[in-house]
């Protein structure tokens, strides 16, 4: 990754994750109809954006929370606290994103997990809820002992970072799907790439870099929470600041 300090790096990975909310919100609203709570395809149209918000982006910033330089100092508890809520709610809008296809699949007499999108979105969902689950009472409730959180702690870590992967995958895969779907009876087919299939697979790009930009930078050694004992700790946090 370039040498950019972890500050402006986040300023960009916001831009960057408001662009994937903006872009999947006007395909649903320009090119697929908008949006309505119906069971019509409008109320569809919810999914991709719920998804995309918690799943992705949303997740993503509870991911990022202690690389914050303020985060590295002072008790953990608030950012245990923004980290959970953030993430909760992710899970909240994923669960809103899973009621909107299923209604709309049962009010169109469309069978539901079939697809390979769909058994991969809710293993995600399912295995994201587990890990809430597992950290809320790891890392928040008072009485988990210091050894259970430390021997935790790394799988904890590994499986955010899967989560977010199979987010990305769900993601992009359900942006193919629909397109598959959608253009294979419209006015011009996927393979002729249509303006919404551009637009859509540029969507897909994007959310992809999200993902590999957030995982780049929990992977990124210099700007991890440095031990409390660690001598560097005050020249790194003074670094990231610069």
């Amino acid at each position: 990754m370039l040498d950019l300090p972890f500050l402006p790096f986040c300023v960009l990975l916001g831009g960057l994750g408001f662009v994937c909310v903006a872009f999947v919100s006007a395909w649903c609203q320009h090119w697929r109809g908008g949006f309505a709570w119906d069971g019509s395809a409008q109320m569809f149209n919810w999914h991709p954006v719920l998804m995309v918000t918690g799943m992705v982006v949303l997740y993503g910033a509870a991911a990022l929370v202690y690389r914050l330089p303020p985060a590295w100092s002072g008790p953990k508890l608030p950012w245990k606290v923004l980290h959970g809520t953030l993430a909760l709610v992710a899970f909240g809008l994923a669960v809103l994103g899973l009621v909107a296809v299923f209604r709309f699949h049962n009010h169109n007499g469309t069978p539901n997990m079939y697809s390979l999108h769909s058994w991969l979105g809710l293993a995600t969902v399912l295995l994201f809820s587990c890990q809430w689950l597992a950290g809320f009472s790891a890392f928040l409730l008072p009485w988990a002992p210091t050894w259970l959180r430390a021997l935790y702690k790394p799988v904890h870590i590994f499986f955010g970072s899967t989560i977010l992967m199979l987010s990305v995958a769900s993601c992009m895969s359900g942006i193919n799907e629909k397109l598959f779907f959608s253009l294979k009876n419209g006015t011009m087919e996927y393979k002729h790439l249509p303006a919404e299939a551009v637009f859509a697979n540029t969507l897909g790009l994007l959310i992809l870099l999200f993902g590999v930009l957030v995982l780049g930078a929990l992977a990124r050694p210099s700007w991890k929470r440095p031990d409390a004992d660690s001598p560097d700790s005050c020249q790194v946090l003074a670094l990231l600041w610069s």
